[in-house]
């Protein structure tokens, strides 16, 4: 029975440490913002779209301060950006973005800081913009996955 019960517990621990090897946020984050940043660019298109969703969890929550306050996560929040983002998708005529910083918290989260210039047609009144910006993410992980996106500008 000692025997037995040896060999499992052999099977089993490289199995169990393996499945809790934590994710590197460093380069996870570097990951989260080449993908976001491609989504922004004057070519990008559902590829783009779909590779940045697929690091969402399908309950992902976002807050985007001061337009969008509510920070609930609901059952469809990965449909709903999908939907928001599919809009304005390609409204751009140029983007660049520079990563400012990166800082980890543990094994929960990260956060993103950076430095983007766009320009071009709105795709509901169909005015030109332009605008320069510094951002902030704060990201919240779960299970490898984007669970929250905040949003704040300097």
């Amino acid at each position: 029975m000692k025997l037995l019960f040896t060999l499992v517990l052999l099977l089993v621990t490289p199995f169990s440490v393996y499945a809790e090897k934590a994710l590197d946020l460093s380069k996870f984050a570097q990951h989260y913002y080449e993908t976001m940043t491609a989504t922004q660019a004057p070519n990008a298109g559902t590829k783009e779209l779909e590779a940045y969703l697929s690091l969402l969890t399908d309950d992902v929550g976002s807050q985007h301060i001061p337009y969008q306050v509510d920070d609930s996560r609901t059952a469809d929040g990965k449909e709903l950006m999908r939907k928001g983002m599919s809009f304005y998708l390609g409204a751009h005529t140029h983007y660049e973005s520079e990563l400012l910083n990166t800082f980890i918290f543990n094994d929960s989260g990260f956060a993103i800081r950076y430095k983007n210039h766009a320009k071009g047609i709105h795709p509901q009144n169909k005015q030109p913009i332009e605008y320069t910006s510094i951002m902030m993410e704060v990201i919240e992980v779960e299970n490898g996955k984007v669970a929250m996106i905040r949003k704040y500008h300097e």
